[in-house]
């Protein structure tokens, strides 16, 4: 399996307890789980791109 789709796994575990703090009211969580997202997505971009390479490289 892919090392980023690991690290997307790692980082959701890493903040389901800011999440529930910050609908619990602790809005400093709410900021660490906006930072958190931010990430997300930017391992989320990393993995798409992988996955068309791996893709394309597959029908060469």
């Amino acid at each position: 399996m892919s090392k980023i789709f690991e690290a997307i796994k790692q980082k959701v575990a890493e903040i389901d307890g800011d999440v529930s703090k910050f609908y619990g009211g602790n809005n400093a969580a709410g900021s660490r789980v906006r930072k958190a997202m931010q990430e997300l997505k930017d391992l989320a971009q990393e993995l798409r791109k992988d996955v068309l390479e791996t893709k394309n490289s597959r029908k060469a």
